[in-house]
């Protein structure tokens, strides 16, 4: 499934700098002795931070150890469009209006950049060095002489103050949310800015939130409008350039050879395409058929169906194309269905968990999925940020600290899991029986019809807004289940655009949609399950959950001192929302599924938080001895 997560790729991509996650796994903060270029007793000046231990990394390190800085530059990769609406009509990825093109992350740098091998470490990009006292309550960063934007002209700390006020106060609403705790920007010198914290704010992570948001250039927007969609190519600050863009169709982007920071140890051995092209497909069937024939070479599958028996065609059975699994250690959890608890029908948490009850997993599993998922019932599955069993002492006290109602049995029973269904049967009896008693309790009985009401005669409707024809085979047995509940459920389906528009109104009951969760979970957690989320349009707080005991775990949770501290706290968030009912967790698979031409070469090491294509090649010799057999022109 492509969820929600990567459907907004695009432009959240660019948020996920201040740890939307677009929501991608960390960035943070530390005082380190080894990791300092200098330090003081108030102040830690280094060239990178981490949350809670040592960077990897030393002061003048030379490359990541999953780049290879010998590897050759040129040559193309190549893949699908995922936007929302399998198409785009703007080159700005930083407001609500218009669909991105894909790819446009490629145009901006940030003060500092993650490395791909730890969970929570950023070093120096524009960023020389950063400075921060030992309770972070400020961060300073000190830029690099030589940086520049795709203009020539120099980034300065003018900029990075234009940048925060802009996204701040035009930007998407998630810079809003997540910008809350910085009180002040301020240029000191034209390479010195610096950004003081709300008091009272955790600032654990702070000076990195705040060093991984595009930098956008002053000048240039002082002819052009910030807050319009627009098919011009903006001026950047990264490594690549708009070469052409097809309105809808293909947007190409090449590598810019004057781009100040090749050299860098950050950068060496990464962004080795001299260009790199997005093709958009009117639905995946067109795209795959695309792919076998070599109109884009990089693809990764989110069907099961298509992996489990498409992969048969003639260009793989010759070599020509590799099918290959690697291994995500990211978070793989966090999809589902979610209920939006902003409607009525949904406040009783007994009728979200009868709701759920009917999702038969293990039929669908082997019906539908040939067997090659795992069922998912944690936001942050495949980690050890995930609640399991019974509440220790420790997260028990952290529970009723919270000083709010909390879910019966969260203090005394094991996390919360989806009940076990029969693969033999759509509809399993005992979900059935059970599903039925939570409606009875909840004041939903069965009428004549067969259908489901309340005391005020109100029908219990259920409608599945979804945009994607392939994922019609997953919800329509879940609805017939539904219906034997006595739910008067029916699936909506609407044009991309309209997709995308009303998941950002919050104009549904129910929506299919996957995030990408950090293992170092901050600030963005007010965005995806806070209070401050549920009603700001275009944030992913797809439920709508506002639950004080969330509000005051996601602040103990930002706020934790160690690492062991978040682990405690991420694991008894993990609980209460589970114990919550706000979504029909779905599946889960701890690996990339890949299909790609055989013509990029590699790093022996992949690291372990990402795909790791950044930092493949393109061979020039396996390009010629496949063009050589006819399979590519």
């Amino acid at each position: 499934m492509l969820g929600t997560g990567e459907r907004r790729r695009a432009r959240h991509g660019l948020a996920a700098g201040l740890a939307l996650a677009l929501l991608l796994a960390g960035t943070a903060v530390a005082q380190t002795a080894e990791t300092t270029v200098a330090q003081t007793a108030e102040t830690t000046v280094a060239h990178g931070i981490s949350t809670f231990g040592d960077l990897k990394y030393p002061a003048g390190f030379d490359h990541f150890d999953y780049a290879d800085p010998d590897a050759p530059v040129g040559g193309v990769l190549s893949f699908r469009g995922t936007g929302a609406s399998r198409t785009f009509d703007s080159l700005n990825p930083f407001i609500l209006k218009g669909e991105p093109a894909q790819g446009l992350e490629r145009l901006y740098d940030s003060l500092l950049i993650a490395s791909d091998d730890e969970p929570a470490s950023s070093y120096g990009l524009i960023a020389e060095t950063v400075a921060y006292p030992p309770d972070r309550q400020w961060a300073g960063f000190t830029l690099r002489e030589a940086a520049r934007f795709s203009d020539g002209q120099p980034i300065t700390a003018d900029d990075v103050v234009f940048t925060f006020e802009t996204l701040r106060a035009e930007g998407l609403p998630t810079y809003r949310i997540l910008l809350a705790d910085v009180e002040s920007v301020e240029a000191l010198g034209p390479r010195k800015v610096r950004f003081t914290f709300r008091k009272g704010a955790a600032t654990r992570d702070l000076p990195a939130q705040v060093g991984a948001i595009p930098i956008l250039p002053r000048h240039y927007y002082g002819s052009v409008p910030f807050g319009e969609s627009s098919l011009t190519p903006p001026v950047g600050s990264g490594r690549y350039l708009i070469e052409d863009v097809q309105a809808g169709r293909s947007i190409s982007y090449r590598r810019n050879p004057d781009y100040w920071g090749w050299d860098l140890p950050v950068n060496r051995g990464r962004d080795n395409f001299e260009t790199v092209i997005y093709e958009y497909f009117g639905d995946t069937t067109a795209a795959f058929e695309a792919l076998k024939v070599g109109q884009y070479l990089f693809h990764e599958e989110y069907s099961s169906a298509l992996w489990a028996t498409n992969y048969d065609f003639p260009a793989l059975e010759k070599g020509w194309v590799r099918r290959e699994e690697l291994p995500d250690a990211r978070p793989s959890g966090t999809q589902g269905f979610w209920l939006n608890l902003r409607r009525e029908k949904f406040a009783d948490p007994r009728v979200r968990e009868a709701i759920a009850l009917m999702f038969n997993f293990e039929w669908s599993n082997r019906t539908l999925f040939y067997g090659l998922y795992r069922r998912t019932d944690s936001f942050w599955e495949n980690t050890d940020l995930q609640a399991e069993g019974p509440p220790d002492e420790a997260e028990r006290a952290l529970l009723q600290g919270l000083g709010a109602e909390l879910p019966e049995g969260i203090l005394t029973e094991p996390a919360y899991e989806p009940a076990i269904s029969s693969a033999d049967q759509q509809v399993d009896r005992r979900a059935l029986r059970r599903a039925s008693s939570l409606l009875e309790e909840a004041g939903w009985t069965v009428g004549a019809d067969g259908l489901r009401r309340n005391a005020k005669g109100e029908t219990l409707t259920v409608a599945f807004l979804d945009d994607n024809p392939a994922f019609e085979r997953i919800i329509l047995p879940y609805i017939a289940n539904l219906r034997r509940l006595g739910v008067d459920a029916r699936l909506e389906m609407v044009d991309a655009a309209q997709m995308q528009q009303r998941q950002e109104d919050f104009d549904y009951d129910i929506t299919p949609g996957r995030l990408v969760m950090s293992l170092s979970p901050s600030v963005e957690l007010r965005s995806l399950f806070g209070s401050a989320g549920a009603q700001a349009p275009g944030t992913l707080n797809l439920a709508g959950v506002a639950d004080p005991a969330v509000d005051a775990l996601i602040e103990k949770v930002i706020a934790a001192e160690s690492r062991d501290e978040l682990i405690l706290r991420v694991r008894a968030l993990d609980r209460l929302l589970r114990a919550s009912h706000v979504w029909v967790p779905n599946w889960y698979r701890d690996r990339f599924w890949l299909a790609y031409w055989d013509v990029f070469g590699r790093p022996e090491t992949k690291p372990p938080y990402a795909r790791g294509d950044d930092y493949w090649w393109f061979d020039q010799e396996k390009y010629e001895a496949l063009r050589r057999q006819g399979a590519l022109r």
